[in-house]
């Protein structure tokens, strides 16, 4: 038996992106989103609405960063998700957050966010919230690397959402090698 939910956006994982962007007069702004993914090899999609600061400051800017929430900092990657930068300007600050300007694309890094993706806007459908960005650079902070320059995940500490219980889960076990183990069963 299985138990039917309806028509609903549940799946797992649901990444925790935080999105940063600058405003206007150059105060950073963050927003979590849960919709949005990989959408080709260069390019990143988002369903955002119209009416967030950040959306808007997207719009004007033509950039912005995306950041892989973490355990470390889940209250403020929670936080800046309940709280509006329409109302509050300094959300980003109260979160605990610094901003360290990108070199890539007209936004800011969020320090203490270890693994961001640096993108360019490449179109917005207010209709359907849809928000497509090309992926300049991904980054990851050292601090989040082992002796090999490779991302550890032990450090990085990603989270996902879990729409189902409105959780937030920590990634970390491996499980198997991708693009090998499958191949035992050819």
């Amino acid at each position: 038996m299985r138990k039917n939910f309806g028509p609903k956006p549940y799946t797992y994982p649901q990444p925790v992106f935080i999105i940063a962007t600058y405003g206007e007069d150059g105060t950073p702004d963050a927003m979590n989103a849960a919709w949005g993914g990989i959408s080709e090899e260069n390019e990143l999609s988002m369903c955002i609405s119209a009416n967030h600061k950040t959306t808007e400051n997207i719009l004007k800017r033509k950039a912005f960063t995306v950041s892989m929430a973490d355990v470390a900092h889940m209250a403020a990657c929670d936080y800046v998700g309940i709280v509006s930068g329409n109302k509050d300007a300094d959300k980003f600050e109260k979160a605990g957050f610094h901003a360290v300007k990108s070199e890539f694309v007209d936004a800011p890094l969020i320090e203490e966010l270890f693994v961001a993706v640096e993108c360019r806007l490449v179109s917005y459908e207010e209709k359907t919230c849809r928000l497509v960005g090309e992926i300049v650079n991904v980054c990851v902070d050292e601090r989040a690397l082992d002796e090999n320059g490779h991302v550890d995940l032990s450090k990085a500490r990603p989270i996902t959402f879990d729409p189902f219980n409105n959780t937030y889960v920590a990634l970390g076990e491996v499980v198997g090698k991708a693009f090998h183990d499958g191949a035992a069963l050819k």
